[in-house]
């Protein structure tokens, strides 16, 4: 059975969808079966491989709403071993959709349950926010992981969070757990950034993946040549950054 791990933050601009896309990729480089669900309404993680959001003609939003068999959604990538579940802007809908409906928090673990099986790993992006897509994903998810930038108000709204994932534990997903906290847009010139490493730390402990992810323009520029960092150049500190969160990722899963 496969590990859902949900890739969320409430709050924009911390590289969520950019480590969503890139720690999938260098997990499925390793030659680990990996599916990427794109939840996210603005559709990036799907345009990070090439396909507008236009273009799409199913997406999670069918699948969501629809009741659409996820295999009748699926895209390859252009990285061995990963597929893709592609977004498109109608998943704004869905929220509004989904408000009445049975059960509606758990129509993310029911799509992908037929489908789960065939992955070791199952990366979901979601929106930056704390919506119904979000929650879907968090009662899907075995694991949580959160992105936080290296900036000063890093910690602002981290704890809304955490405590949705208490009340997600308790009331809907019990194994729910929070896999590990990624520091991103690390600025190695500035003592701000080296101050947020060392607070998180102090507030996460050992959830804090010992990997952080420098501020690098070309990983800013892969998305919109449509391919991740690993593709895109293989030898910047970007893509070296995300082939150590992975290994680091797969260690912490008994694998490499």
């Amino acid at each position: 059975m496969g590990k859902v791990i949900t890739i969320a933050n409430q709050k924009g601009g911390v590289g969520k969808t950019t480590t969503a896309v890139n720690l999938a990729a260098c997990v499925a480089e390793k030659g680990h079966k990996t599916l990427l669900v794109d939840l996210d309404p603005q559709a990036n993680a799907t345009s990070s491989f090439g396909h507008q959001p236009g273009t799409v003609d199913v997406s999670t939003y069918n699948m969501l709403v629809g009741g659409k068999d996820p295999h009748e959604i699926l895209m390859q990538t252009a990285v061995d071993n990963l597929d893709l579940l592609p977004a498109a802007s109608d998943l704004s809908g869905a929220e509004v959709e989904l408000v009445n409906a049975l059960a509606r928090e758990m129509k993310l673990r029911q799509s992908l349950s037929g489908i789960v099986g065939e992955y070791e790993y199952i990366f979901v992006d979601c929106p930056p926010s704390l919506g119904l897509l979000t929650l879907n994903a968090l009662c899907a998810a075995n694991s949580l992981i959160s992105p936080i930038q290296c900036e000063y108000y890093a910690l602002e709204g981290l704890t809304l969070l955490m405590n949705t994932v208490r009340l997600i534990r308790r009331q809907i997903n019990p194994s729910l757990e929070v896999e590990g906290i990624v520091m991103t847009m690390f600025d190695s010139r500035t003592n701000l950034s080296t101050r947020v490493v060392e607070e998180v730390k102090k507030f996460f402990r050992s959830k804090v993946y010992q990997t952080v992810i420098p501020r690098n323009v070309r990983l800013g520029e892969a998305p919109s040549f449509g391919k991740p960092i690993i593709l895109f150049d293989p030898k910047c500190l970007g893509t070296k950054a995300y082939r150590n969160l992975a290994a680091e990722f797969l260690t912490l899963n008994g694998q490499s």
